[in-house]
This record gives C-alpha cells, sequence and structure tokens, in this order.
C-alpha cells in the first residue's frame, strides 16, 4: 500500500500540509502507476533477458554494444568494464560468455593493433531490435502522444523523482 495516510498516520515521514483527500487520492494513483509501471518494466527487461538467454549484467552489455554499433563507435574491452562498473577480469569472462553464445565477436581494433574490438553479432542486434527495441518504440508512442506541455510536465516529474531517488 502506497497511501501514507496507511503507511504513515501521523505524517512523520510524508508531511501532508496543504493536500486534501482528493490531491493525496491522486498523488497516489501517480505512486501506484509508477509501481505498476515498474513491475511491468521489470517483467519486460526479464522476459527480454530470458528469450536472449542473458544475465542482467549481459543485457547491458550488448545494448552497449548495440548503442556503439549504431553509433558507429568502437566497443574495447576496457569501455565495456567503465560503462558496466566491473573488473577487466570480469569483463574478460563476460566477454567470452557473450561469444560462446554467438552475441558478440571479437575483431581486429580498427586503428589500435594492441587492442581488440567487441563487436554485436547481426543475429544478437535482430534479437535485441525485436525484444528490447519494440518495447522502446512502444514507450517512445506512448510518450509522443503527450502534449509539448504534458512531455515537459512528465519529464520534469521524472527528473525529480530520479533526483529524489539518489539522493
Amino acid at each position: 500500500m502506497l497511501d501514507p495516510r496507511v503507511i504513515d498516520p501521523d505524517g512523520v515521514l510524508v508531511p501532508r500540509d496543504g493536500l486534501d483527500d482528493a490531491d493525496l487520492d491522486q498523488v497516489v494513483r501517480v505512486m501506484v502507476a509508477l509501481s505498476a509501471w515498474r513491475a511491468a518494466e521489470q517483467q519486460a527487461s526479464e522476459a527480454a533477458r530470458r528469450s536472449m538467454n542473458l544475465g542482467e549484467t549481459d543485457m547491458r552489455a550488448l545494448r552497449f554494444a548495440v548503442a556503439a554499433r549504431h553509433a558507429g563507435r568502437v566497443v574495447t574491452p576496457g569501455a565495456l568494464a567503465d560503462h558496466l562498473r566491473i573488473s577487466t577480469a570480469s569483463t574478460t569472462k563476460l566477454v567470452d560468455r557473450l561469444v560462446a553464445a554467438g552475441h558478440v565477436r571479437r575483431v581486429p581494433h580498427p586503428t589500435d593493433r594492441r587492442s581488440v574490438g567487441v563487436e554485436v553479432t547481426e543475429e544478437a542486434a535482430r534479437a535485441a531490435r525485436e525484444t528490447v527495441g519494440r518495447g522502446h518504440a512502444r514507450r517512445f508512442e506512448v510518450a509522443a502522444r503527450l502534449t509539448p506541455r504534458d512531455r515537459e510536465v512528465v519529464a520534469r516529474f521524472l527528473e525529480d523523482l530520479a533526483r529524489a531517488t539518489t539522493g
């Protein structure tokens, strides 16, 4: 239950000054909707990982490699380690797993003979497009249907929420 009248009846954690019952009902509706969206997002992400037989870090690595491919950038194991915030040893194991599964391949770096690139395979790019890409497209369509003013309100709300969550 996300209703502060239930979980914090004395208003110790959630001050409710200036909010009547209608306001509180609306805020609770927003919180419930956020919770439902988060659950749906987690379910979709898990389904995508399962369909590609990937763990969470593997999927993050694959997304990074796909985005780099679209941007024309070379992904190195070091760039992967930095992006994922994992050790170089863990990165080596991750790349080995992704190569063995046919999701990426090691290629010579185009400008640095001492380095190697990690390139997403066409099959993995297609699978990611069909799973993750379609979900992003549906979310984009939802945001595009909003008016410019509503998009500004939603963006500001989500940015504030991210700051409140991490700060």
